[in-house]
């Protein structure tokens, strides 16, 4: 019993918890790095370890102006009198002289000429063409209540139809209807076919709204697409009374 030493037991060093410490400690020393780099740039946002330093600041109205020096001139200016007043020289304009007054020869002297004066054919002149025309007219009187009975005898016109040699219907044919009528001048254009309570070619244009009478101061002529007249102006009479204040005009073509 007394040649026994006790001998102090050694403690096994834990690899694992010794490498678990070092990396705790580094890690708080590398969050207090970053705390401490975050903190320099935040005070002083300009310092070189900023990798993204601010922009320079824009110089806005309110910034102080160095007021720039005034250059003061250093002539002298002479002085103006207090009232001065300009005074104006009138030159003299120069006389003109008249020129020498010529004398015309009774040889030099021309005799004017007094111009005819055109006569111009008024409407109501009958106008008659040598050539010959390929459209035959036919005019008949009627009373227009046949067509409008609401209008009773209250009305006055013109209409018909456009035929061609077979006899079957022409549309798109121009009329045209002028002249005077009581005094007043008249001019219409229609298209066959625009009115088929005449035919499937019929037309129709309106004088007035009472039968008038007339003796040949109107007149009415076929056209071609090219305006070219197809007839010649068939002048025609109109009548007061009721019976016959319809004017039906068949255009037929004869080749």
């Amino acid at each position: 019993m007394d040649n026994f030493e006790l001998k102090p037991e050694r403690k096994k060093v834990n690899l694992k918890s010794l490498v678990w410490n070092i990396l705790t400690v580094g890690v708080l020393l590398g969050i207090c790095c970053l705390a401490f780099y975050f903190m320099a740039i935040f005070n002083n946002p300009n310092s070189p370890l900023n990798p993204f330093p601010p922009l320079a600041p824009v110089p806005t109205l309110y910034q102080t102006v160095t007021p720039t020096q005034t250059i003061t001139p250093t002539s002298t200016i002479m002085a103006l009198p207090n009232t001065w007043t300009p005074t104006t020289t009138i030159q003299p304009s120069p006389s003109r002289t008249k020129a020498p007054t010529w004398t015309l020869l009774p040889q030099m002297i021309t005799p004017s000429v007094t111009p005819t004066p055109i006569i111009t054919p008024t409407e109501s002149t009958p106008i008659k063409t040598s050539t010959p025309m390929s459209v035959s007219a036919k005019i008949t009187y009627m009373a227009s209540t046949d067509f409008h009975p609401d209008k009773n005898c209250d009305w006055l016109g013109v209409a018909g139809k456009v035929l061609g040699t077979d006899g079957k219907p022409l549309q798109f044919q121009a009329i045209q209807l002028g002249g005077t009528l009581d005094g007043k001048a008249i001019s219409l254009v229609t298209l066959s076919g625009d009115s088929l309570a005449y035919g499937q070619s019929g037309f129709e244009l309106i004088l007035s709204d009472h039968p008038i009478a007339s003796t040949q101061t109107l007149w009415i002529q076929l056209l071609d697409n090219t305006a070219k007249p197809l007839t010649d102006r068939i002048y025609f009479d109109t009548y007061v009374g009721c019976t016959q204040n319809l004017v039906m005009v068949v255009f037929t073509k004869t080749r």
